[in-house]
């Protein structure tokens, strides 16, 4: 029987497919005795060498999907397995107090890792203790009999079902065969769903119980448009759905004609249309979708990506590709924004009630300034090979934008007398995510290049309202008059100062949102790539001047969010 559930449709799509249930396994290791310690250590033996199988396959998907270096990991985790001292010990507490292999080898396990955590002085060694907490899990698994999931490893099509999906668990999917997802928690704004759309597979979001509904017999459809997935359809539902999968097919055709258009509205009117990307690799996306800027390049995957912070060398490298790649368009480069949900196991943060509004960004970036040397040295090489500007994020107040630019300016110095050639023409910009530096935006406006206004974080700080938190997502509002004005606020104060202001939060790419920021004078809209081409389309329908006339009128005479998506509908009729 057909049953349907409803949640945050967070990239557009329509997919069909067998369930794959992304859920951690139940780990519990029970001691027994045992009489015959030999069956034991041929167990453990099995599930070691079966372990060290499929971290080879998982290393050689990685290596050809994210590059050899991030595959490295792997050679860490077969290395544990290869221990001696892991296994004599392991099999000594079998011998020695009669007991069942999995309890011996979390017993010994939890010895190294807390010999390792303790090892507070040397990074290395703290690393070792998150592989084997990796190792143990995938021997456990084994020895238990349960299924470890591994989304490196799908080699068919399915619809991923899973509470959430973190960076690393996104950054292995392959969307050759997984066909959509779909979770518990998150938001539109949330990192799986900006993931879900620079993968261009359909995405359904915070439905609450998915993963207590569906099971792995299960046959789903996910309508990434309306927010709504079906279990095991009936003929005709499945009939219904190909036939809209047809239609927004021939959709996606018609956009893509807009491939190499100008971005302007019907008047004639240019903006920029900029994409949103991760990695080097996000560039194909921009370029297939007429991308004619990186409006944000979000540096921390190379951060996520990696076993150990990334060399000075390593990330030039990175940022070579993407700025020639572009060619002459602009690339907006976001220095290092770890902290909140983005976390680094290599970098010890504090445990904190509320990371989001603490030590993260370039607040780490100011406390921790080797770091953020390291990176500005990579930048500053790299902007010869195109057009580079350089964007701080979480900036709250004028002083950490001074003392952020002061130690760009002394890395330029340096570089320089070194006699390496750096660009003369970054712009230098912040994010505009606190609404206490979009109140102060006429103040920075006279110190700053350009301004990027980090809609999704600007919003649930304006709000009080977390955007991951699905309890409270009908508070996320990017239409609300109070974010329209603050938005308002920062544009007219670039503006005033010969200064550009672009968006990079989702709401840049928002069909909602766009004809009210076209009125507003929004020079630069950055989106997630597959919005591009949509975004191009619906502008060339568009009229500035009436633009400019709706937002005025949604600025002074609404007073909710419904009343300025009833204006907008109204005006787009």
């Amino acid at each position: 029987m057909t049953s349907k559930v409803s949640g945050i449709a967070a990239s557009d799509g329509i997919a069909q497919a067998k369930a794959y249930l992304l859920i951690e396994p139940d780990l519990t290791v029970e001691k027994t005795s045992v009489t015959d310690t030999d069956v034991e250590k041929k167990r453990l033996s099995k599930a070691i060498d079966e372990s060290k199988e499929q971290l080879a396959k998982i290393r050689a998907i990685a290596a050809e999907s994210l590059g050899e270096e991030e595959a490295q990991v792997f050679d860490a985790h077969t290395m544990v397995l290869s221990d001696p001292d892991l296994i004599d010990q392991t099999h000594a507490v079998i011998d020695n107090e009669k007991v069942n292999a999995d309890f011996a080898f979390k017993q010994v396990t939890d010895t190294f890792i807390a010999m390792f955590e303790g090892m507070e002085d040397n990074a290395y060694m703290q690393e070792r203790a998150a592989d084997i907490r990796d190792v143990r899990k995938r021997v456990l698994a084994r020895l238990l009999n349960v299924t470890l999931p591994s989304p490196a490893t799908i080699e068919e099509e399915v619809i991923i079902i899973a509470e959430d999906l973190t960076p690393s668990d996104t950054a292995q999917l392959n969307k050759k065969y997984v066909k959509a997802f779909v979770t518990n928690i998150g938001g539109r704004t949330s990192h799986s769903a900006i993931m879900a759309r620079s993968l261009e597979i359909p995405a359904i979001v915070g439905t609450k119980n998915i993963t207590e509904l569906v099971t792995e017999e299960d046959y789903l459809i996910v309508d990434g448009i309306e927010g709504e997935v079906f279990i095991n359809p009936s003929e005709q539902d499945t009939a219904a759905f190909n036939k809209k999968a047809e239609e927004f097919s021939q959709l996606k055709q018609e956009w893509d004609r807009l491939k190499d258009e100008p971005s302007v509205t019907k008047d004639g009117k240019h903006v920029e249309l900029a994409a949103n990307i991760g990695t080097p690799k996000d560039l194909e996306g921009v370029n297939s979708n007429g991308g004619e800027a990186v409006g944000l390049y979000r540096t921390e995957f190379l951060y996520m990506d990696s076993s150990e912070l990334p060399s000075e060398d390593d990330q030039y490298e990175a940022y070579k590709k993407v700025l020639e790649g572009m060619g002459e368009r602009p690339v907006v480069v976001r220095t290092m924004d770890i902290g909140g949900d983005k976390e680094l196991p290599y970098l010890e943060l504090p445990k904190e009630m509320n990371p989001f509004l603490g030590y993260r960004a370039i607040r780490v970036s100011l406390d921790q300034d080797g770091i953020f040397r390291t990176q500005l040295r990579a930048l500053l090489r790299a902007s010869v090979h195109g057009t580079l500007r350089i964007m701080f994020p979480m900036i709250a107040t004028l002083p950490e934008f001074r003392e952020a630019k002061a130690i760009l300016e002394e890395e330029k110095a340096k570089l320089i007398e070194e006699g390496t050639a750096v660009s003369d023409s970054i712009q230098v910009g912040i994010m505009i995510e606190i609404p206490a530096a979009a109140v102060l935006a006429d103040q920075f406006a006279k110190e700053v290049d350009f301004f990027s206004i980090g809609t999704n974080d600007l919003i649930q700080y304006t709000m009080a309202a977390d955007r991951m938190n699905e309890r409270v997502s009908y508070l996320y509002q990017p239409y609300n008059p109070s974010i329209l004005r603050l938005i308002k606020g920062v544009i007219d104060a670039a503006h005033n100062e010969g200064k550009w202001a672009g968006m990079c939060g989702e709401m840049a790419g928002d069909q909602i949102a766009v004809p009210l920021l076209v009125g507003l004078g929004l020079d630069e809209f950055s989106m997630s790539a597959t919005s591009i081409l949509k975004t191009r389309s619906l502008l060339k329908t568009l009229d500035s001047n009436k633009m400019k006339e709706l937002s005025a009128k949604a600025l002074s005479e609404c007073s909710t969010s419904e009343e300025v998506v009833d204006l907008v509908n109204q005006y787009l009729a």
